[in-house]
């Protein structure tokens, strides 16, 4: 591997990993399926495959679409705020009642609801399309091996799901109270509406 195509790949590794790591409506959401241990690697490579695509898309010059196309930017910024609206209410109701351990607590929503869920949160979120097709496509045309910028943004993207997904389970212990679900439920459905929020008054 030449200088200049390792570089890039080590550019687009790092930068593609500072975007996601921010806890965001996407993550906290594989945070969950990780700690209740459901649905584990489809939802994993749901997001991971779905940011590759994105990737591939701004990497190979599709970032212009948002001006293309007048309307696409605001119909996903309120379908996304929607979305996150409703996501993050029932977040918040599941908290209030409380009551399921770890066990159980991920037992409801099978594997089509968590892939729907999962594809919502990820194609139905402006912020997704700013940072993998306009911002790393942009930030791509600078290097000398595009391809290779973008393969290290989608290993960063695999790599990181990947360990959010299976390393929750470390935290096992702590969430075999119900209480610890309690929180973790409010915690995301704040984040969700904050999200929401962003996207609205933006």
């Amino acid at each position: 591997m030449s200088g200049s195509v390792l570089t890039s790949a080590l550019a687009g590794f790092t930068l593609g990993l500072s975007l996601i790591l921010a806890i965001g409506a996407q993550n906290a959401f594989v945070l969950r399926q990780g700690l209740a241990r459901r649905h584990v690697l489809p939802v994993v490579l749901t997001c991971a495959v779905s940011d590759a695509v994105l990737i591939a898309a701004g990497v190979s010059g599709m970032g212009a679409l948002g001006a293309a196309v007048p309307w696409f930017a605001p119909a996903m910024r309120w379908g996304g705020a929607a979305f996150l609206i409703w996501y993050g209410a029932r977040a918040l109701r599941a908290a209030w009642r409380g009551g399921a351990a770890m066990g159980a607590s991920g037992a409801a929503e099978g594997l089509r609801g968590a892939l729907l869920t999962c594809l919502a949160l990820t194609w139905l979120n402006p912020h997704v399309y700013l940072d993998t097709v306009v911002l790393l496509g942009a930030v791509s045309a600078g290097y000398d091996s595009r391809p290779a910028f973008g393969a290290g943004a989608v290993c960063a993207s695999f790599v990181f799901f990947f360990a959010l997904g299976y390393g929750a389970r470390a935290l096992a212990p702590l969430f075999a109270r119900p209480a610890a679900w309690r929180v973790l439920d409010a915690g995301i459905g704040l984040t969700m509406w904050a999200i929401a929020g962003s996207l609205i008054l933006t």
